[in-house]
């Protein structure tokens, strides 16, 4: 009873563990005039974001509603879909805007300028972050994965041929494996094959 309760919560801690290091954010958040990045799911840098909009002084009773971006593909896919979340804080860490942005095409290296449609950004903020939703690669991208050749073998040396005796009614024949033996049986010639048992 004691060591089944103690290895359920070993089981417990271990669970724990694992979806605390998966809730660990892989962005970075970054001063408002440098560029923020995301990641995609490898964890490869994927797109980067400047803001456009310069003047960012919300509050609850004027928050500021739309924000220009310009996002960069850095990385070497084609990107058909690119949706993600630009999140901004204030001076103490205290989320106080979201917005969601969207790009229908983005090449590799290009970059394109959109908006933060229902953004409510209530404050002044002092560090923003973005963060890839959907990064969704042409079709040919996506069947491009690295993979790694193992090196070729030497061909493995060809065993010499087994001989075999079939001996029927005192009379010897032989046979090798995978080389047909052809007998009169009776009236009628039978062929007969030595395969090894896969």
């Amino acid at each position: 009873m004691r060591l089944s309760s103690l290895l359920n919560a070993m089981i417990l801690m271990i669970a724990c563990a694992v979806t605390i290091a998966a809730q660990q954010a892989v962005e970075q958040r970054a001063a408002l005039n440098e560029a923020a990045t995301a990641s995609d799911v490898k964890g490869a840098a994927a797109i980067e974001a400047r803001l456009s909009t310069t003047v960012l002084n919300g509050s609850d009773d004027s928050p500021v509603t739309n924000v220009r971006l310009v996002v960069k593909n850095t990385s070497a896919n084609f990107y058909n879909y690119v949706t993600g979340w630009a999140t901004f804080y204030d001076s103490g860490a205290v989320r106080c805007g979201e917005g969601l942005f969207k790009i229908d095409a983005l090449a590799p290296g290009e970059s394109s300028e959109t908006d933060t449609p229902g953004l409510r950004l209530r404050c002044t903020p002092a560090s923003w972050r973005i963060v890839a939703t959907n990064l969704l690669t042409r079709t040919a991208d996506a069947a491009k994965e690295v993979v790694v050749t193992p090196p070729l073998a030497e061909p493995a040396e060809k065993p010499a041929p087994v001989n075999f005796i079939i001996s029927i009614d005192g009379e010897q024949h032989p046979i090798q494996v995978g080389n047909p033996i052809v007998l009169k049986l009776g009236n009628r010639n039978r062929k007969v094959v030595l395969r090894p048992v896969p």
